[in-house]
This record gives C-alpha cells, structure tokens and sequence, in this order.
C-alpha cells in the first residue's frame, strides 16, 4: 500500500443559538463574526496544507462553508469530494435538545469533556463507540482510494476523535479525553506498517 496522508481540520464555530442545544447531525450555521474574527486563522490553513491535495467535506452546510473560507484566504480553490461516512455523531431524537434538558434522559454519567459517555447511544441515534466503527471503516476506505495522496478532511469533532480512536485503537471514552478544537488540524497517516498519527488539535497561528 502507498502512503496516504491525511490532514483533518474541525469546521468552523457555529452560530451562538446552535450552540444553546445538542445539534449534533442538523445543518446549523457558522458564527459569521467569528468568520470575519478568524481571518489570520483561515490564512494561516491556507498557507500550511499541501497543494494539489483530495478535498473531502461531509454533507453538512457547515464543512463545506469552512472549506470555501480556507479557499478564500489563499488556498486554490478546489473541487470539494463529500464524504458522509465522516459526519458528526448522530444524536437522534435528542437533537435540539437544549444542554440542560440533557442530564435526565442519560442512562451513563456523562463523559467530563462530551455530554455523553463513550458508550451512550441515544434514541435513533450512535454511540460514540459506534462512530469510531463507521469512521474507521471509511479511513481504512479513503487510504485506498486516495493512496499516495495527500488527503485535506473537513470534519467534525466527533468524527475527528473517531479517527484518532481507530488510528491508535483506543476505546470511546479514551477518545474523548482528546480536544479536537475549531479550525484545529490533525494529521494521520496510513502506511504499509499502520496508522501514524503526526499531530492532534494544531491550532493555526496568527
């Protein structure tokens, strides 16, 4: 197998009223003075990942806007693949949820830095554990479809750790002890021996 190089970023802060409740999987907007507030951080993106490289987004309207803002501020602009095996979480019929309303509905302690733990799975929705599956399976998929390319991702938080979890082959609740921040990057890398991890959660400098 050739070398596939995988460069994943967190899509940009959502708006102020999304962040009010567990969105989850909806198509919620991006924070659009953080967007004007965070120019030197998309220039930075632009200037640190590699040209002629895949780009993927996920079906949400808000990896997709991410991806056009890192264009904007100097990157080439580039056709954008979409990947869905690489969303957010689903967190079904708690979606929309306003956090508050969250700690009552759980059948696990929630997880110190996510609101649930690894193993919580609610109504119509995955666990996190079942989303470390979906996203490996689809890493695994891309390092063969895209080998000995550079890969940029824009992803989502859960998603990102999911990465992380099947690259190092840690459990959910281990996984979410990892900050993945907005417009972070992470790198991992497939090779012939394994998976590699290169960095988690680099923020952009200024």
């Amino acid at each position: 197998m050739m070398e596939t190089s995988f460069w994943l970023i967190r899509h940009a802060l959502v708006s102020e009223n999304a962040r009010g409740f567990l969105y989850g999987v909806m198509d919620v907007p991006l924070c659009e003075p953080t967007l004007l507030e965070q120019a030197p951080m998309y220039r930075s993106l632009a200037a640190r990942l590699p040209r002629s490289a895949d780009w993927l987004v996920t079906p949400l309207s808000r990896t997709r806007r991410t991806a056009e803002t890192i264009f904007a501020h100097g990157y080439p602009q580039t056709q954008l693949g979409v990947e869905p095996d690489l969303i957010e979480q689903s967190l079904g019929e708690w979606q929309g949820l306003p956090h508050a309303e969250l700690p009552a509905k759980l059948l696990h302690p929630a997880h110190a830095f996510w609101p649930l733990a690894g193993s919580e799975k609610p109504p119509g929705g995955e666990s996190m554990a079942e989303v470390i599956t979906r996203v490996g399976a689809a890493m695994e998929r891309l390092a063969e479809t895209h080998a000995g390319r550079d890969v940029v991702i824009v992803s989502h938080g859960g998603a990102i750790r999911g990465a992380i979890a099947h690259a190092l082959r840690i459990e959910a609740d281990n996984a979410l002890h990892m900050s993945v921040q907005n417009l972070s990057l992470t790198r991992l890398q497939r090779t012939v021996d394994g998976w590699r991890v290169q960095c988690v959660n680099e923020l952009p400098g200024y």
